[in-house]
């Protein structure tokens, strides 16, 4: 299969349904040999099997691609190195590792459990960080012994992330954090030939299609907006060779939508020349709020 990724290796993580099924099968249409990674989970992270993962292999080859199965924990550092050890040893190279795993487990903020942070946190903050750990440390020794390097980190943030969402304070505080981790590894990697970008898709996925039952539902006819497999078009271009000088950005997604946001970047100030006297606060607070842009909704409210 030839496009624009050929030749090149990818690990897409949580690859076996929704968004990471159709980044797979985009990467493989467009020439990429892929690490189809995924524990086979339930919605919320119980349970698990060998199956989705196997199922996009199997549909990968029916392409003609080449594909291979890795069913090791993203949230794991050693299940990391052996997913990145996984396509070396199945294909010789790396080039690109989507992060895409996760699950949810929501909860109103008051009524959130220590266990559902801990495990929504590990995921995907955690499940971010340990893969391209191990795939970025590869890369920067290849380019230190001289190899010429053009590799990608492509993360999953989510609008959750960029702008809070009900009942999601857990998700979004992960989402947050790889929005974070994504320009300080942009800014890290540089020197080595590596870039890093995230997106932050909507999409009709296991996470999406009971919590936003209307905004989600299938169209009776015409161009189905949030099928998952319109956020791969942009994340392979990020994963090819042609996106080698996009690098620190967040791009949110959706249908044909692309959209780069703005993040936070210092707003309106009042500068006193001196210490404050805390009773003086109010009026320069209400000051700058009142230059300063309105910050997006609060998804839910």
């Amino acid at each position: 299969m030839s496009g624009i990724c050929e030749g090149r290796v990818a690990i897409v993580t949580g690859a076996g349904r929704g968004i990471g099924r159709g980044h797979a099968l985009e990467f493989a249409r467009q020439g990429a040999k892929v690490v189809v990674n995924d524990l086979g989970a339930e919605l919320d992270g119980s349970g698990g099997s060998s199956g989705p993962a196997g199922e996009v292999v199997e549909e990968i080859r029916a392409l003609g691609g080449e594909a291979v199965a890795n069913g090791d924990d993203v949230a794991d550092f050693e299940g990391g190195a052996r997913l990145v050890k996984t396509a070396l040893d199945s294909f010789g190279r790396l080039d690109v590792v989507v992060n895409n795993a996760g699950f949810l487990r929501d909860r109103m903020f008051a009524n959130a459990a220590e266990s559902e942070w801990d495990a929504v946190i590990r995921v995907h903050l955690k499940g971010h960080f340990c893969t391209a750990r191990h795939a970025a440390a590869h890369w920067r020794d290849r380019a230190k012994a001289g190899e010429k390097i053009d590799a990608r980190i492509i993360n999953t943030s989510s609008g959750a992330g960029l702008q809070g969402s009900i009942a999601q304070a857990t998700y979004s505080a992960a989402k947050a954090g790889i929005a974070a981790l994504t320009l300080v590894q942009a800014a890290e990697l540089r020197r080595y030939g590596v870039t890093a970008n995230a997106i932050a898709p909507a999409a009709r996925t296991r996470m999406t299609e009971k919590a936003f039952a209307e905004m989600m539902a299938e169209p009776e006819s015409g161009f189905d907006a949030m099928a998952p497999e319109n956020v791969a078009p942009l994340v392979v271009w990020l994963g090819s060779a042609e996106a080698t000088d996009v690098t620190g950005q967040v791009f949110e997604v959706s249908g044909g939508k692309i959209s780069v946001a703005d993040g936070w970047r210092t707003g309106p100030e009042v500068d006193k020349g001196a210490r404050w006297n805390p009773a003086d606060i109010g009026p320069a607070v209400r000051e700058i709020l009142g230059k300063a842009v309105p910050a997006q909704k609060v998804y839910g409210t």
